[in-house]
């Protein structure tokens, strides 16, 4: 599994949206008993009995692409919800518009996947403005809200910098929108280093709550600061979650990933089929609710 676009999965499968008011999503405004409301994990998650082991911690996944091949019913009886995802402007609008009209329990919908990172959702600020309108449009016809664009420290000419990159989308869509801001209901960001506090209070100035929906510490510079063990991690990990727990501008966050078999960056929280390693048996067990 790589940090790239999922699309794999099956065009034929529905859109899938669990927990609702039987489940307990958050969705609904009533998190699930027992767990946090916010936790996720950024994972393609396909088989039930990884499901089973991460639910009693977690409330939410996302596999970066509009659908999952895990069924509604397993998710739901699990109290996970499963959030769809529209990569970048490759997708037919009707086909999603039908299949979100057909789960109207999908109340969020995430979008454009890290545009400033040359392997990603590669789009510079003007096209993203032009393409942001057919967002808007599934949003006022379907009822959800837009999380997004996922930002990120990048690699794309001149806008590796999420703040100069955001600066130029809002305002190339300003300028061809009569002035007027974009719909962004949530922005999201993904963050792998020490400071993920800071990072999100520079991207207070947009005014709007985050969804972190990537966060791991991968810091490998030979400093002493690296993070080569997986107490390190460990303790990264409860460093972070604690700052999203707290941070009432967080709506949601999600680590990533589930499983790496060369899990270099010690960050995979599922071992063997349904079972948790050492780090995901921490990630569950993490206090929660501020």
């Amino acid at each position: 599994m790589s940090r790239r676009h999922v699309l794999a999965l099956a065009a034929s499968l529905p859109l899938t949206a669990c927990g609702g008011s039987d489940g307990g999503s958050p969705a609904t405004g009533t998190p699930p008993a027992g767990k946090s409301a916010k936790r996720g994990i950024a994972y393609d998650l396909r088989d039930a009995a990884d499901l089973a082991a991460l639910a009693p911690g977690l409330s939410w996944w996302y596999n970066w692409s509009p659908r999952t091949t895990l069924s509604p019913d397993t998710a739901q009886a699990n109290a996970m919800d499963f959030q769809p995802m529209l990569w970048n402007g490759d997708f037919d609008d009707a086909a999603i518009e039908a299949e979100l009209k057909a789960r109207p329990t999908v109340k969020y919908l995430l979008l454009l996947n890290e545009p400033n990172l040359n392997d990603q959702a590669v789009m510079s600020p003007a096209a993203a403005a032009a393409l942001w309108p057919r967002y808007e449009a599934l949003a006022t016809r379907t009822g959800v809200q837009l999380v997004g664009p996922a930002m990120t420290w990048g690699t794309l000419a001149g806008y590796a910098d999420p703040v100069v990159w955001l600066d130029a989308f809002y305002a190339a869509y300003r300028s061809s929108h009569g002035n007027r801001d974009p719909r962004i209901d949530y922005l999201a960001f993904h963050w792998y280093d020490y400071g993920l506090g800071d990072q999100l209070d520079r991207l207070l100035k947009y005014g709007k709550p985050f969804w972190v929906t990537e966060f791991a510490n991968w810091h490998s510079q030979a400093d002493g600061a690296q993070i080569d063990s997986i107490a390190k991690q460990k303790a990264q990990m409860t460093a972070m979650v604690a700052t999203c727990e707290r941070r009432t501008d967080v709506f949601r966050y999600a680590w990533f990933t589930g499983r790496w078999a060369n899990d270099v960056h010690h960050t995979s929280l599922l071992g063997a089929k349904g079972e948790l390693t050492e780090l995901g048996r921490h990630y569950l067990s993490l206090p929660y609710g501020g």
